[in-house]
């Protein structure tokens, strides 16, 4: 009877994929969305344990990603849902490349992320409110894009915030002034033609204005 339980716990063992196999997977996901005309992602193995290994990754002393440096690196293609798996993930550098598309909304599982940082892309849609799950980001850069829609006014809630740059978007709609939001200046929300200027407090609601 121990010995059959045994060998049913090793069976577990060897179909439960680990955490660096599904980070690997994630990853890969990632290089499969994106062109690489400079192949900066050329070592970005699927077939190995793990992507601890891989340029442009960084892991922690137990093999789970906790960076991913790519900044400036010419690609182009899109974000993946699957970069919501990457649990301890907290610098997440794609900024100054040719991405397109949403922001996905997973991006809001990161609980680890400290910076964000997806400037001078081409990014489109809104900015996602799950990003204000994410309660230790001290960094979020996405200016320099095409995002449209509201600044969610769930991120007033992100306590460590240090910086958030949205400039040059065409975001619309009011800039919420309360919680960390207080302490950021119209600086951080220039060149949005269509956003009106911060709310006025018990004046102007936060989503009243022209925002389609």
């Amino acid at each position: 009877m121990a010995i059959c339980f045994l060998l049913h716990i090793f069976l577990l063992l060897l179909l439960t994929p680990t955490n660096a196999n599904l980070e690997g997977d994630a990853l890969y996901a990632l290089r499969r969305a994106v062109n690489d005309p400079d192949n900066v992602l050329q070592n970005w193995d699927p077939t190995l344990v793990d992507p601890c290994t891989w340029f442009h990754v960084t892991c922690d002393s137990q093999n789970r990603v906790t960076r991913l440096d790519l900044g400036n690196a010419k690609l182009s293609g899109n974000l993946v849902p699957e970069l919501g798996k990457l649990e301890r993930l907290q610098y997440l550098e794609l900024y100054m490349n040719n991405l397109v598309g949403s922001i996905p909304a997973e991006i809001g599982s990161l609980k680890s992320l400290v910076s964000l940082d997806l400037y001078h892309n081409n990014l489109t849609g809104t900015i996602p409110p799950s990003i204000s799950k994410l309660s230790n980001l001290r960094f979020l850069r996405l200016n320099w894009n095409r995002l449209t829609g509201r600044v969610p006014r769930e991120l007033i809630n992100l306590a460590n915030l240090k910086i958030i740059d949205v400039s040059n978007n065409d975001l619309c709609g009011y800039i919420p002034i309360s919680g960390s939001f207080s302490k950021f200046t119209e600086e951080s929300f220039k060149n949005n033609p269509r956003l009106e200027g911060p709310e006025l407090m018990g004046f102007v609601r936060y989503d009243a204005g022209g925002c389609n």
